[in-house]
């Protein structure tokens, strides 16, 4: 698969088969993403990759956390508002996912579905966190959305499935106690990895983008 190919034909996906991925492949795709840019070279990414019974005990204890609807507290916190045109697309979104699985998105009761699911991973074979020293600055942040977007590319180019998971951050002082990952990180996304489930309606639906020319302004 060539760069342009991998870059338009990865989406994220929201159903996984059970089968395992190699550790030896989850490897070489980490190995591919951490060429990624960073500020000066300071690579401020960590990684840990969840699977097995420690998976299933980590979802069990975020649906736990749900269910008593323990208040969030994400290291990097949620938006509370978007401008226009960002929530137009948003809408958009909702729209086009209710009309693949004739469901209301924003019901309150499928939102909270929505967050078990991702509480679930998806029923992917793996989860992969990645996180930073909380001390460094938002140009970190920005570093480590370039490995995260490598590391998906990276999976999709070897015929894995991906998807970014904000939801999978929201109680970060507990997963990191959890997974024992210090107090001084930063959890910045969660994501479920694995070989994706084709068959299922959230797979086929493909999100369109904005055309390019309102996008781009030229100066000459």
């Amino acid at each position: 698969m060539d760069a342009i190919e991998c870059i338009k034909s990865r989406k994220s996906i929201r159903g996984f088969k059970a089968e395992s991925v190699p550790r030896d492949l989850l490897m070489e795709i980490i190995s591919t993403a951490k060429q990624s840019p960073s500020y000066k070279n300071t690579q401020p990414w960590e990684i840990m990759i969840v699977s097995g019974q420690r998976k299933q005990a980590l979802s069990e204890m975020l649906l736990g956390l749900l269910a008593e609807d323990a208040p969030i507290s994400p290291d990097f916190p949620e938006p509370k508002s978007w401008p226009q045109a960002q929530q137009d697309r948003i809408n958009h979104l909702y729209k086009m996912r209710s009309e693949a699985t004739g469901l209301d998105l924003t019901d309150p009761a499928l939102i909270r579905k929505s967050k078990q699911n991702n509480f679930k991973f998806y029923h992917a074979p793996h989860a992969i966190y990645l996180y930073q020293d909380a001390s460094l600055s938002p140009w970190s942040i920005f570093d480590i959305g370039l490995f995260a977007q490598s590391l998906m590319l990276a999976a999709n180019a070897s015929g894995l499935g991906s998807v970014p998971q904000a939801f999978a951050t929201d109680y970060a002082k507990q997963v990191k106690g959890f997974l024992g990952i210090a107090d001084s990180k930063r959890l910045i996304v969660g994501m479920s990895i694995g070989y994706p489930d084709m068959t299922l309606p959230i797979n086929q639906l493909s999100t369109d983008r904005v055309p390019t020319e309102e996008l781009v302004t030229w100066l000459e």
